[in-house]
């Protein structure tokens, strides 16, 4: 199946399923510089060098891997990243609570509002607290519209991640990507989860007070 899910007007957007747990793994490339932004290796490092090799033909430049992001620190999202740095050398971002808990060296510890700056595309962090302390989602602001989220585990169709029945971490989650994704962008932004299928903001969000009042 064809990897490729957005061909936009400066980049592409190609994804994969990996493992038992449907994992799925990003890959942006910059059309005109050939840089590329993964974003968490999850497993099955043979399937994400055809990702790459894959995303190598989006570009007429010569393909580099400038980054990979992590979303959170959970197991079944880093299983190939100590493999992938072996193989690539390339440098590596996650949020800055969960950095200590990957299997490798984090070169990048991110913030909220924290702005990477890719040759031909920025990736913006933002902070979302409570699947994992440090869960951070990527969002790409396309020129042509619309905004694109990489939300790892902190929100999916249907509802925010899997707090354990905790309610404070129940309303921190909840109330940071109200605040933070429906909050700052528009119903057209497309939300790329961590696993199963994409959703947009706008399908989401008349739901946030039953997501509130069910409790998770």
């Amino acid at each position: 199946m064809d990897s490729l899910i957005h061909d936009l007007q400066d980049i592409t957007i190609r994804s994969i399923s990996v493992s038992e747990m449907d994992n799925n793994v990003y890959l942006l490339t910059a059309k005109a510089s050939g840089a590329q932004v993964l974003i968490d290796a999850a497993d099955d490092l043979p399937a994400i060098q055809q990702l790459l090799r894959d995303g190598a033909s989006d570009t007429a430049a010569t393909p580099a891997l400038a980054l990979i992001a992590t979303t959170h620190q959970h197991w079944d999202h880093v299983r190939a990243l100590k493999e992938l740095v072996e193989a690539t050398g390339a440098p590596t971002a996650a949020g800055t609570d969960d950095a200590d808990a990957l299997p490798v060296g984090v070169d990048v510890r991110l913030s909220h509002g924290d702005v990477g700056n890719f040759a031909g595309f920025d990736l913006t962090a933002v902070h979302l607290r409570g699947h994992t302390p440090g869960s951070i989602a990527f969002v790409y602001e396309a020129p042509e519209g619309p905004v694109h989220i990489f939300s790892g585990d902190s929100l999916f169709p249907g509802g925010v991640g899997n707090t354990q029945k905790d309610p404070e971490r129940f309303n921190q989650l909840l109330t940071d990507v109200s605040e933070r994704l429906f909050g700052a962008y528009p119903d057209d932004a497309v939300v790329h989860p961590g696993h199963g299928q994409p959703t947009t903001l706008g399908a989401e969000r008349p739901h946030l007070d039953e997501w509130r009042a069910r409790g998770w």
